[in-house]
């Protein structure tokens, strides 16, 4: 119960004030390892986990999109896996920035985030939609629709999560550190909602850019072949 009240807490008061003057752009982590942190922002969607750092148990995760009015951040919950009920809801904070220090303030808490990245120098950061798969060299396009799978990636951390915004259900989750080069996209697992054996495993995929759209392929962390095409979440309109 303490653990599920902090997690809201924390992002519930998911920054405010002005655009212009705030650039969250990026990943932030806070907390001990116990009940560490991430959260990754990109364009106007954000994503943040909670997991043991010392185990790699999964606590919780939140995330949705966000804009700034008046002075005020103002985030709308798109998967929340403490309260479910909190999905659609806008929640409002307010928020101060000093370097790499990010604090949001609430009534009940002031909580603190150390910048980890600024969106570089990963090639993939950004909120993405899969909407496609390679299916018997052919490839099956998907309309992402209220059922979604999104990564979202900072310039060094990325988190997939699944989801579905009319049902509220949560299918899963999975994130940590990731790197890009020669056409080659590693990750490297901090934490996976389904299965804690999976965390510290790298997986390495090839990957390119083609009209926008991310290509994405090799073995899944079960050992599957995957063919996978994610487009920029902006360019979908949701």
């Amino acid at each position: 119960m303490k653990t599920s009240l902090l997690l809201c807490l924390l992002f519930t008061a998911i920054g405010s004030s002005n655009a212009q003057s705030f650039n969250l752009e990026g990943a932030w982590q806070s907390g001990p390892d116990e009940n560490h942190i991430v959260m990754i922002v990109a364009g106007k969607y954000f994503s943040a986990s909670a997991y043991n750092k010392k185990t790699g148990a999964y606590i919780g995760t939140f995330g949705g999109t966000w804009r700034v009015e008046k002075n005020q951040f103002i985030e709308i919950h798109e998967f929340n896996t403490i309260n479910p009920e909190m999905i659609g809801t806008e929640q409002k904070s307010e928020v101060s920035l000093k370097g790499d220090k990010l604090t949001f303030k609430t009534k009940e808490r002031n909580e603190t985030f150390t910048r980890i990245d600024d969106g570089k120098p990963g090639a993939l950061a950004g909120a993405w939609l899969i909407t496609g798969r390679v299916t018997d060299n052919e490839l099956q396009k998907m309309t992402p629709g209220a059922r979604r799978t999104m990564k979202i990636l900072s310039g060094t951390r990325f988190q997939w999560i699944a989801y579905n915004v009319e049902t509220k259900e949560f299918f899963g989750t999975g994130g940590g550190t990731y790197t890009t080069a020669d056409g080659k996209y590693t990750e490297n697992i901090e934490v996976f909602s389904r299965d804690n054996s999976r965390v510290g495993a790298s997986l390495e995929f090839n990957f390119s850019i083609e009209d926008g759209d991310w290509h994405h392929s090799g073995k899944s962390s079960k050992g599957d072949l995957i063919n996978e095409v994610w487009t920029k979440r902006e360019k979908i309109g949701l």
